[in-house]
């Protein structure tokens, strides 16, 4: 799929995937351009940035000499899909492509419901560090490294698209029920994730408290992390604190070192094990891995932090139960002492009605919950359910607020407003910050 003559096209260039592979052709010296839609998205920068050029969706953008890469949320009656086959181009799915693009490399992918792009985005620093490595990370982060050993890749199960790629090694850091409007129940996501194990060359890292996880075969060793004597790769004496968490990993009872990371929440402590037991696999040198480690940030919507006049402010794509609970414990570790609000936005119909009750347990974790109506998707404008409907079963709250009144928030002082969700909760998220910028001048 490497040809110079070609221009790649991205139909939905600015997807996070998308946005992601763009930049790992852009680098190695493919010509790159893409369409969507006109809003603004915070994959969108980097993109500018690299030059890459970026239309509006058109038929009459595509034209002889491109090949076609289309976002998987982009069916085939998609007008520039449909001209583009009409002119002959090439059109391949994103995650077809990407199946094709690892093959050159030691490749892992990193596979689960929840903390796919937290644990890629550390794994991608870590052998960054380390040696030459391609990374495509789910916050529409991408970098082709010119003669790359390491190829690390978020890989999706929605619609079980993850099959298109047959990696190295592979972690999966959970099997949860979600995608309601694609999978049937847990077991169909099983067997999606069983089919994944299947494909794996080398070996399989997988979370050792996940009791579905535990019924993988493959025929690949599967090696289980965690805090338990049952697993094969654990961190023991674990210290949380305000400044990060400090852990000693044994493999196999084998004492491999103490390891420091400057982040927050037990699922850290986890996302960092399957890391280090992938460079530990990879023979990489452990105090170049102790120093890489300690130096990562964290990606992009995944707690990212600011502060605004007396609030501490946390952004977050946290968009099912067992996420919204992660973010909080993260949050209850760095700010022990501080009241935390959630603002949840609800992402999709189909999601909230199947996993109600537990986003209400999830969300009572914090000391006052706020809701915003749920942002539906491209597939799924209406539904049966409302976000008054989960405010019903909030004990802490669950008020519903409109982008026209964030003043209910204003009532909160020193302490952490936590923003979550994976639609657009970033525009109710600046307009508290207006208010309270705005308020905190007047009050000066």
């Amino acid at each position: 799929m490497d040809n110079t003559d070609t221009t790649y096209y991205f139909v939905g260039i600015k997807g996070s995937g998308m946005a992601s592979l763009a930049l790992i052709l852009h680098d190695r010296g493919d010509r790159v351009e893409g369409s969507d839609i006109e809003q603004y998205t915070f994959t969108q920068r980097p993109l500018e940035q690299a030059g890459i050029k970026i239309y509006g969706f058109n038929p009459d953008n595509l034209h002889a000499g491109l090949t076609v890469i289309a976002g998987n949320a982009f069916p085939d009656t998609h007008p520039e899909i449909v001209r583009a086959k009409e002119l002959g181009l090439t059109v391949v799915r994103y995650h077809e492509f990407l199946g094709q693009l690892m093959k050159g490399y030691t490749s892992i992918g990193i596979a689960g419901a929840h903390g796919k792009t937290s644990t890629t985005g550390l794994l991608s620093h870590v052998l960054s560090g380390i040696a030459p490595t391609s990374y495509l990370i789910g916050d529409g982060t991408g970098k082709g490294t010119p003669n790359s050993r390491f190829f690390v890749f978020e890989a999706d199960e929605y619609r079980r698209h993850f099959l298109a790629y047959h990696p190295d090694y592979a972690i999966m850091t959970n099997i949860d029920f979600d995608h309601p409007d694609y999978y049937k129940g847990i077991d169909d996501v099983y067997s999606a994730f069983e089919t994944f194990a299947g494909q794996v060359g080398k070996a399989i890292f997988a979370w050792g408290d996940d009791p579905e996880l535990r019924k993988l075969t493959a025929k690949v060793p599967v090696y289980y992390y965690g805090v338990n004597d049952t697993d094969d790769i654990q961190a023991r004496n674990v210290k949380r604190t305000t400044k990060g968490s400090n852990f000693d990993v044994y493999i196999h009872d084998e004492f491999i070192g103490n390891f420091e990371i400057q982040l927050f929440g037990e699922h850290n402590v986890l996302n960092s094990l399957a890391v280090i037991a992938v460079a530990h696999f990879e023979k990489v040198d452990m105090d170049d891995l102790r120093k890489e480690l300690l130096s990562f940030q964290g990606v992009k919507r995944r707690f990212s932090e600011r502060k605004v006049a007396d609030m501490t402010i946390i952004d977050d794509y946290a968009h099912h139960p067992s996420e919204i609970k992660a973010t909080i414990d993260a949050a209850r570790q760095k700010y022990p002492d501080k009241e935390l609000i959630a603002v949840f936005q609800p992402h999709t119909f189909t999601r909230t009605i199947a996993l109600m009750d537990d986003f209400a347990k999830s969300l009572n974790l914090a000391d006052k919950v706020y809701l915003t109506n749920i942002f539906g998707s491209a597939r799924e404008k209406t539904g049966d359910v409302s976000s008054a409907d989960l405010g019903a079963k909030i004990t802490k709250g669950g008020e519903v607020l409109t982008l026209n009144n964030m003043s209910p928030l204003l009532d909160y002082h020193d302490a952490v407003a936590i923003f979550m969700g994976a639609g657009d909760v970033q525009k109710y998220e600046r307009e508290y910050e207006t208010l309270l910028s705005n308020t905190s001048l007047n009050n000066g």
